[in-house]
């Protein structure tokens, strides 16, 4: 992950790791023009705010039940991109997109600006539960 004057870009196989698909779909998602990537004096990279226009767009998709996280049960450290944040004067929401998943959390606007979350960011949500349900897709 790079930072340039504010704008967060990510390498194809960072994308690629954050979206939970492999490097070669990410790719053919660049080629078919799904998503925009440029060459600044190298390798493709993806603009953190156009990956996370694609990250919402794979929320809904129909066929994510088939991807690699369904086969397994998630762990309490979650990868992904923020897609959204809420704020407030006192609150904040923050909306990540992890592989298939999507995460909410709610923490104050002090934490969110300390953490300098903004579209586009990666970052890592953990998760604390006492229940957690384990399923197997059919």
């Amino acid at each position: 992950m790079r930072h340039d004057a504010g704008v967060t870009t990510y390498r194809i196989a960072e994308a690629a790791e954050l979206l939970g698909v492999s490097d070669d779909t990410l790719r053919r998602w660049v080629d078919s023009g799904r998503v925009a990537a440029t060459r600044p004096d190298g390798p493709a990279v993806i603009a953190g705010a156009d990956l996370a226009g694609l990250a919402e767009t794979l929320v809904d998709e129909p066929d994510r039940e088939r991807t690699r996280a369904s086969a397994v049960s998630a762990r309490n450290r979650l990868v992904g991109i923020v897609t959204r944040v809420r704020k407030d004067t006192v609150m904040a929401q923050v909306d990540l997109v992890c592989g298939p998943f999507r995460l909410v959390s709610l923490m104050s606007a002090e934490a969110a600006d300390e953490l300098g979350l903004e579209r586009g960011v990666r970052a890592i949500a953990s998760v604390k539960s006492t229940n957690v349900v384990v399923e197997r897709p059919t």
